[in-house]
């Protein structure tokens, strides 16, 4: 487990891996559009005054306060990292978690300025400078990119400000009290080369804390959101957003793990699970030691062994493209021929001049790794010896494509035992993780929360 829970992560990230497609704002409707009769309207009669700039609180945590925008902000980056696949009956139950999660931040920020820790604001702008050089735009341009998701840059700039604050209180009063001796780091290593050829598992996680009486109501929650991942919402953006473990800020990652390293009751749920991004790889909710948890197995390998999606590939494509016009029929001729030719080349050495023969382009590859293919193409070159040709894919508008391996490296795809350093840095995190959870368990246990 990772022990930064980072919050800003859990939402950017989130945006990021959705993909989010920018839109023009929809123009503002006038008097003058069609269908719309100002005779129809009923007289006006203005009773009260109206502030448009007015934000209405929704939590004031100890005085400070919470406004439904802030809510309506955050919950707008999670409905865009699921692509605004939430059900109306989903929405409510989003926006109370973020409230909760919100109410965190301030404990958070709280908690830093009764230790004497300031963010300056300048820190804050390079950090949101970082993050827009980070997805590649200028910072007016992301500032547009938020708004266009429902969010804000003052928003996110209160996320950096949360999670600097945080971090730095963590180091201050958690991380000195943590200790991690030689000799621990010395056994996980002996540990990890008896466990040589074993599998091991990369698993991902949300936890939800809950208490006896609580526990239900989190189960429910955990269900729906199990619900929701497996009808295609982002496990990741989940886990940013909602999980109170310490790896919620790398989107739940707990990385490769064996099964004498995860919970006893989550070891036997994980290994039943299917690799990949299938339902069958999300587990229902699992009730463990103080919450809920939720589990996703992402791969499967042999711990120190050599990991096929390493291996390095040396590949030469040969492209034949589809005439504008070509019919079905012509098409399916075309792949019988271009199969037939490629299938008989007899190595990578023929294939400029096949490719020549049959008015096709060849492009050589000789350095990508077999983790950057699409899974369908994984599974086809994990099948080829040297020499052979795939089975021609494409289509009408791409045209016809066949991948032929010249070589594979499998050395580069040998594992390698963590170091010393990388262990200890591993435990140092889990264990500041457990305290820090503590630490805001017991902020929550004192504040005054006050509900409108």
């Amino acid at each position: 487990m990772r022990c930064n829970r980072s919050i800003l992560a859990r939402a950017l990230m989130a945006l990021c891996a959705a993909g989010l497609a920018l839109s023009a704002p929809a123009g503002s409707q006038t008097a003058a559009e069609p269908g719309f009769n100002a005779e129809d309207l009923p007289e006006l009669r203005v009773i009260g005054e109206i502030d448009p700039t007015l934000r209405k609180a929704q939590a004031i945590v100890n005085g400070d306060v919470i406004t439904d925008t802030d809510i309506d902000q955050r919950l707008a980056l999670v409905l865009a990292a699921n692509g605004g696949k939430v059900s109306d009956e989903e929405r409510p139950r989003l926006r109370l978690q973020v409230l909760r999660n919100l109410i965190d931040e301030k404990l958070e920020i709280q908690e830093a300025a009764s230790n004497d820790i300031k963010i300056p604001d300048a820190e804050v702008e390079r950090s949101y400078a970082r993050v827009a050089q980070n997805f590649k735009k200028s910072i007016p341009a992301f500032d547009a990119y938020l708004r266009a998701a429902g969010s804000s840059p003052l928003s996110i700039k209160a996320q950096i400000k949360g999670e600097l604050a945080w971090s730095r209180v963590l180091r201050r009063k958690v991380e000195p009290l943590v200790n991690v001796g030689d000799d621990e780091v010395q056994a996980v290593i002996a540990k990890l080369n008896a466990a040589k050829g074993k599998d091991e598992y990369h698993v991902g996680e949300i936890f939800l804390s809950a208490t006896p009486e609580t526990v239900a109501r989190v189960t429910d929650d955990a269900a729906r959101i199990v619900g929701q991942v497996r009808s295609g919402a982002s496990f990741v953006a989940y886990a940013r957003q909602f999980s109170e473990a310490s790896s919620a800020g790398v989107g739940g990652d707990l990385g490769w793990v064996r099964t004498e390293q995860l919970n006893d009751t989550v070891a036997p749920v994980v290994t039943a699970l299917t690799p990949g991004n299938s339902a069958a790889s999300v587990s229902d909710p699992i009730r463990v030691t103080g919450g809920v948890a939720i589990m996703a197995l992402l791969g499967k390998r042999q711990v120190l062994a050599a990991d096929p999606a390493e291996a390095i590939l040396s590949l030469k494509q040969i492209s034949l493209p589809l005439a504008a016009g070509t019919t079905e029929a012509q098409a399916l001729e075309k792949v019988k021929s271009f199969q037939a030719a490629t299938q008989a080349m007899g190595g990578c050495g023929r294939a400029e001049e096949v490719g020549k023969q049959l008015g096709a382009d060849v492009a050589i590859n000789d350095a990508i790794k077999m983790k950057d293919l699409p899974p369908a193409l994984q599974n086809l070159l994990g099948q080829l010896s040297i020499g052979q040709a795939t089975p021609a894919f494409g289509s009408a508008k791409d045209g016809l494509r066949v991948l032929v391996l010249c070589g594979r490296d499998d050395t580069a795809a040998q594992a390698k035992a963590p170091s010393f350093d990388e262990i200890y840095s591993q435990m140092n995190e889990e264990r500041v993780g457990m305290r820090a959870r503590r630490y805001l368990r017991d902020l929550r246990r004192d504040a005054i929360v006050d509900y409108r």
